[in-house]
């Protein structure tokens, strides 16, 4: 394990703490001043915890401008040669750039949070705060080897220890279980150390128990999962259960009665913990449709598929392949599931007061060489309302780390694989009826009477993939489910369509791309050739 790769300076980790220093010239800041024991309110050292929130999951259009989802069925970039295609092509080998590659980010994190977690004891500093503050970085740690075993399987776990900046190192890989058990054993210990919700406005964006309960439910649901338990082990999806039943049983979180503003919404009761962000206009103006000029100007840089748009339900809950939904191929956006207006712009959808154009010729989809939509959508999903505004202005865009919605997923998902799918109903009914979509005359909003396990687990998936779309769950949910290899090697759909405002419009589907997902590979990537080939014990992945 190669130092000079894995971790960062010691320069870099203090740049944070600089800002303050203006009692000392900024390049003599070291650990002395940082951690000073007669530093009684902890000033440096808040600003090295902050620098650690900076290691946190933060997914906004970071992949060449597009976002995660565009490496899936749900989406393709707007432009031809994106950085995205070496992942939604199966492009991905050891030497190569890889656009979502995290080992050093993941191991500069885990270092920096050695550091500190080693020094902040020498401050002066309450035991509740430093409570407080060990807890938070003890989860950036973990979230950290999370987010490196999603990717990579099983890798080294390094404890709290230090190593020097010139050490080489020969470490073998943990296994992938033993990841998962340090990943718990570190939220289960933490708990009850950080804060509770609802916290203060003062300290929103700061981890909580939440949070810490949030990452244990997920880094036990995919454990559960046929990716990682090939034998469909009963006791870890019942721990699965056991963790989201967790989130749920503390009564600290809600599903917000407005889908839109879960995400523009600074503080609510449906986030559990999100990346906090100043306020901006740069998801509008990158995401929203290209016909807007100055000072509107948008990139578009996200289409949507017809298989996402489709995926979408009625407003009745039937989907649109039942004959009994009302759903009309010539009005197809007619009484559709509210999310899906929510998600997606597509041809009629209101924005800056005037309607979305994606017909052939319109202002949206203007053809010619000019980066437009390649499927008829636009990504609308994070974006403020500006349906009748006549200019973009600042607004909340802070990533959204765990939501209560997805403990419930996860909830419905455990509890399907033990048998209890009557819970899994309730999660289900729950999250649909916040979305819109009517009850019915059985209270089922749309669901599936006396479901089978497997039916049930059919509509869950559904259900992730509308609710959590393009919040970076389908591509991992896809391989931790081992379904990559089918709805990863596929063509892909959009609409094209005809006419304009005043005669009607036809709508024809079209196959715009296709996608590739070489198994079994890629589910998981390969460890960096520079890492092999320096510390070989740590082996490679397989098929690499």
């Amino acid at each position: 394990m190669r130092q000079q790769y894995i971790y960062g300076l010691i320069g870099a980790f203090f740049l944070a703490a600089c800002d303050k220093a203006e009692e000392f010239p900024q390049h003599y800041i070291t650990p002395l001043h940082v951690y000073n024991p007669l530093d009684s309110s902890g000033d440096y050292a808040m600003e090295v915890l902050n620098h650690l929130y900076t290691f946190l999951p933060n997914g906004y259009n970071r992949i060449n401008n597009v976002v995660l989802g565009a490496a899936t069925d749900d989406a393709i970039a707007s432009a031809n040669y994106n950085n995205i295609e070496i992942l939604s092509q199966s492009r991905l080998n050891p030497v190569i750039d890889n656009p979502d590659g995290y080992w050093y980010q993941g191991y500069e994190a885990i270092r920096n949070v050695n550091l500190f977690l080693t020094n902040i004891s020498k401050i002066p500093i309450g035991e509740t705060t430093r409570g407080y503050w060990s807890s938070e970085a003890r989860f950036i740690r973990a979230i950290n080897y999370f987010e490196l075993i999603k990717r990579y399987g099983g890798v080294p776990l390094v404890g709290d220890q230090l190593f020097s900046q010139d050490e080489q190192l020969e470490m073998d890989r943990d296994s992938y279980e033993d990841c998962v058990s340090y990943i718990v054993s570190e939220m289960d210990a933490i708990k009850d150390q950080l804060r509770t919700d609802p916290i203060g406005n003062t300290d929103v964006g700061r981890i909580t128990r939440g949070g810490a309960l949030a990452l244990k439910s997920r880094a036990l649901l995919y454990a559960a999962s046929p990716l990682n338990n090939p034998s469909q082990s009963v006791s870890k999806w019942q721990a699965a259960a056991d963790a989201a039943k967790q989130v749920i049983d503390l009564e600290d979180f809600d599903l917000e009665d407005n889908f839109t503003e879960v995400f523009t919404e600074r503080k609510n009761d449906e986030v559990i913990l999100a990346w906090q962000r100043d306020q901006t206009q740069d998801l509008e103006r990158n995401n929203a449709p290209v016909g807007y000029t100055a000072p509107n100007a948008s990139n578009g840089y996200v289409s949507p598929t017809q298989e996402l748009v489709d995926a979408f339900p009625m407003e009745n809950g039937l989907p649109v392949s039942n004959p009994a939904s009302g759903y009309d191929p010539q009005d197809p956006y007619l009484n559709r599931d509210p999310r899906l207006g929510a998600t997606v712009f597509y041809n009629g959808s209101m924005w800056l007061d005037r309607p979305v154009e994606t017909f052939e010729g319109g202002l949206d989809k203007p053809n010619g060489i000019q980066r437009q939509t390649r499927t008829g959508y636009y990504m609308r999903k994070f974006l403020a309302d500006f349906s009748t505004n006549e200019a973009y202005g600042n607004q909340n865009h802070n990533f959204v780390i765990f939501r209560y919605a997805e403990i419930l997923l996860n909830y419905a998902e455990a509890a399907n694989e033990i048998g209890m799918t009557e819970v899994a109903y309730e999660q289900l009914k729950s999250i649909r009826d916040r979305a819109g979509i009517e009850p019915g005359g059985d209270g089922l909003y749309g669901l599936k009477d006396a479901m089978s396990q497997e039916e049930m687990r059919e509509a869950i998936h559904l259900e992730r993939r509308i609710e959590l779309a393009f919040e970076e769950h389908r591509y991992w949910d896809i391989r931790r489910w081992k379904t990559a290899e089918e709805v990863g090697n596929s063509e892909l759909h959009g609409v094209r369509i005809s006419g304009n405002p005043d005669d009607g419009f036809t709508y024809e589907v079209i196959p715009v791309a296709k996608i590739t997902f070489s198994a079994p590979k890629m589910y998981l990537y390969p460890i960096p050739f520079t890492e092999t080939s320096g510390n070989p014990a740590i082996g490679q992945n397989p098929e690499w």
